[in-house]
């Protein structure tokens, strides 16, 4: 079980609503730690509606130079891409244009991003209202949800490198 994180909750002054961020990762294998995986997502309550808030955050998405569903963006070669991901003490750190989180991460998942040196991100432009912040969504829910084709190509999707805080 995970639970999200609230970013916004200006829904009155933004048309994207409340953002929300929520962390999770594969199982890990015999010889390696899991795929650690962030979602950013709109509760799809802003000013205008859901329909409008789908197309602030494709709007959003775009102006960092993101498409949405035809490809896996990799921060490590693609550049001009406005992004950052700082991964310590327990917590992720993510940095966009519209959006700027901090997410408390379990142990496995934080082991994976360190293993691994990277984590997928996925932004979904389909609102996930069901998944409000503070609460627990259990694993059947956020499969459901994530594993949705369409939701899935109604996303950007961006492999973003791991920083650590230099010490």
């Amino acid at each position: 079980m995970t639970t999200s994180n609230v970013v916004s909750s200006a829904r009155s002054a933004s048309p994207l609503g409340t953002l929300t961020v929520i962390p999770w990762s594969s199982e890990p294998s015999a010889d390696s730690a899991g795929t650690p995986f962030l979602m950013a997502y709109s509760l799809g309550d802003g000013r205008d509606g859901p329909e409008a808030g789908q197309q602030a955050m494709r709007t959003a998405l775009e102006a960092m130079n993101l498409s949405v569903g035809d490809r896996l963006f990799d921060l490590d070669k693609d550049t001009g891409i406005n992004a950052s991901l700082l991964v310590e003490g327990g917590s992720a750190v993510l940095n966009l244009p519209f959006l700027k989180v901090q997410c408390p991460v379990p142990d496995e998942w934080q082991e994976a991003a360190r293993e691994r040196g990277q984590v997928y991100l996925i932004c979904s432009v389909r609102p996930w209202p069901e998944a409000v912040p503070g609460q627990p969504v259990d694993e059947a829910r956020l499969r459901a949800f994530v594993s949705d084709e369409e939701m899935l190509k109604e996303s950007a999707h961006v492999l973003m490198p791991v920083r650590r805080l230099q010490g």
